[in-house]
């Protein structure tokens, strides 16, 4: 789909809610860029720079990093796309950063995944990664292609330790709890659409009819 008009989105959901999956979707059908703030900071990190360092010190001593930190860190690369659409995944995660957001650019809307915690445990636990890349595989519903294995580099697959079951029941109180005001914030804007049900493939062709409505030319020559 060959866009009108700038169109900027964030997506929101738990860990495990398919969140990827559908971004991933977003961008093929949409053309819209997909930046991951988790991305940009493992680039950020690796790549020493200024603010990396800042970040890597942080986590280094066990502390979260400062929400201006990251809210700097994603706005520049934001800046480096301003005449382009683009949706953001894993930020922002705060109302601070939400506000940090909304100084610089207009969100059209916020799309948030409501899937069940129950059924995001038995996901996680299914989870299998590839470090270098964050590459993520899921022994259910999308396996890799050789058992154990990467299908881009052939390299092994581990399970992270915040992948079982304990881990995952904390993170995922820690998110609600994190992010709740986050969703008040701009469901109180009316930019909020939420999408709820138990597996990405139900769930994506209400995301993908929304987004047509949106996107559509007449809807676009409106806004």
């Amino acid at each position: 789909m060959v866009l009108q008009r700038i169109f900027r989105a964030v997506i929101m959901g738990p860990p495990g809610s398919g969140k990827g999956t559908v971004s991933a979707r977003i961008t093929k059908t949409f053309g819209l860029n997909h930046l991951s703030s988790g991305d940009i900071l493992r680039a950020n990190i690796n790549a020493k720079t200024e603010l990396g360092l800042l970040m890597k010190s942080c986590i280094d001593q066990g502390q979260l990093v400062p929400d201006d930190i990251i809210s700097r860190l994603i706005l520049s690369d934001l800046r480096a796309m301003d005449n382009n659409s683009w949706l953001l995944d894993g930020f922002p995660r705060t109302v601070s950063q939400a506000e940090a957001l909304d100084d610089v650019y207009t969100v059209d809307t916020v799309i948030n995944l409501n899937v069940p915690f129950q059924t995001i445990k038995q996901r996680l636990t299914s989870r299998w990664t590839h470090l270098p890349s964050g590459r993520v595989y899921n022994v259910d519903f999308n396996p890799p292609k050789v058992p154990g294995c990467d299908d881009v580099t052939g390299e092994p697959l581990v399970q992270r330790d915040d992948d079982t079951p304990q881990t995952v029941t904390r993170r995922l109180k820690n998110y609600e709890n994190q992010t709740e005001p986050v969703l008040e914030y701009y469901r109180s804007k009316g930019v909020l659409e939420t999408f709820s049900g138990t597996e990405t493939n139900k769930i994506w062709p209400h995301v993908e009819a929304f987004l047509h409505r949106k996107l559509s030319p007449v809807n676009q020559r409106v806004a």
